[in-house]
């Protein structure tokens, strides 16, 4: 079978792997699409991602396959249903990095395995593979991964019902901060992002859009929201965000910083805030709100078409093209068929 294999970092190439064998609790999945994500595909690429697996190895956390075999003991997953976060395992020399961009991939049955008193070391970091409702598209499924981290983070952050919250950053991340914002009942969400992202905020209901490159976007929030917010999220995780983030918080705010671009290095100033504010942890579980993204997604909540072009994914063959498409911020995320599909 096909992946696409980081060899040095700076290049990504697609070449020949072992297919993998199903163990008695795992299925093999025919892999079908998966989506490109930023905060880890782009920073493994340039050497910045610290958890990558050691070199050549094959990235892919987003990835989504339709499972053709079941082991021995498994008990919950059936021929043909989709099934989210598969990927190869470690073979042939190769690491992997999740091992998404792969044309055929496993997934474990970690409820049986619980069920069977398996050590929960060896199916707790499973629970992402979760079988997507039947009528979903399966070229809409790969966003499932980011809709389910963002959801879970921002959940945790406390109820948003009547809430102000400010988003900075309007990638993929963003974007899906905001779109659960909205959809969990925010009074207003602000964003803060590059200005050819401003309609896409608009199509998931965002109150005010502020640009990034803003001269002094502490005062532009001020006038967009004069009370301050609630709820922040730092979708990028840079630097000196805070410096203009904190002035705009309400009393008792809660502040959150999800990306990594500046990871190990960032520092926040109690003194620029103008009250008492919490510091949240941006942690998440995915499979405690796969079953909230399914909801969202049959009652027309999310469309993954406000992150890629869901009718255009690039062939596996592409993989580096779909990569720059995004470093060149053409498109939040790319959507790759991991069998070959002509990119129109």
């Amino acid at each position: 079978m096909k992946a696409a294999v980081i060899e040095r970092f700076g290049s990504i190439e697609v070449r020949e792997v072992p297919e993998p064998l199903p163990g008695d609790y795992e299925a093999l999945c025919e892999l079908l699409y998966g989506a490109t994500c930023t905060g880890t595909d782009l920073h493994m690429l340039d050497g910045k991602f610290p958890y990558a697996g050691p070199l050549p190895t094959v990235p892919g956390h987003e990835s989504v396959g339709r499972v053709v075999k079941v082991g021995s003991k498994v008990r919950n997953f059936r021929v043909g249903d989709l099934v989210t976060r598969c990927g190869m395992p470690a073979m042939g020399g190769l690491s992997v990095t999740w091992g998404g961009y792969a044309e055929f991939g496993v997934a474990r049955d970690h409820w049986a395995m619980c069920a069977d008193g398996l050590p929960p070391e060896q199916w707790m970091g499973f629970r992402v593979n979760q079988i997507v409702p039947p009528s979903v598209n399966p070229k809409v499924a790969p966003m499932f991964t980011t809709w389910r981290e963002t959801l879970s983070c921002m959940k945790r952050m406390g109820s948003l019902s009547g809430a102000s919250v400010l988003v900075v950053g309007s990638g993929g991340n963003g974007l899906s901060f905001a779109a659960h914002a909205v959809n969990l009942g925010a009074a207003s969400v602000v964003m803060v992002g590059a200005t050819a992202m401003e309609s896409t905020a608009g199509r998931l209901g965002v109150s005010a859009y502020v640009d990034y490159k803003a001269a002094e976007p502490a005062q532009s929030l001020s006038q967009v929201c004069p009370g301050g917010f609630e709820f922040a999220i730092d979708a990028v995780g840079r630097q000196g965000v805070s410096d203009w983030v904190l002035p705009n918080l309400k009393a008792g705010a809660r502040y959150g910083t999800y990306g990594i671009d500046d990871m190990g290095k960032l520092t926040i100033d109690p003194f620029k805030a103008r009250a008492e504010f919490i510091v949240h942890p941006c942690r998440y579980d995915e499979a405690e709100t796969h079953q909230d993204v399914s909801e969202f997604v049959l009652r027309g909540k999310l469309n993954a078409g406000c992150w890629y072009d869901v009718d255009n994914p690039f062939p596996l063959s592409a993989i580096g093209e779909a990569l720059a498409h995004v470093r060149a911020r053409k498109a939040p995320k790319a959507l790759i068929s991991l069998h070959e599909e002509p990119h129109t």
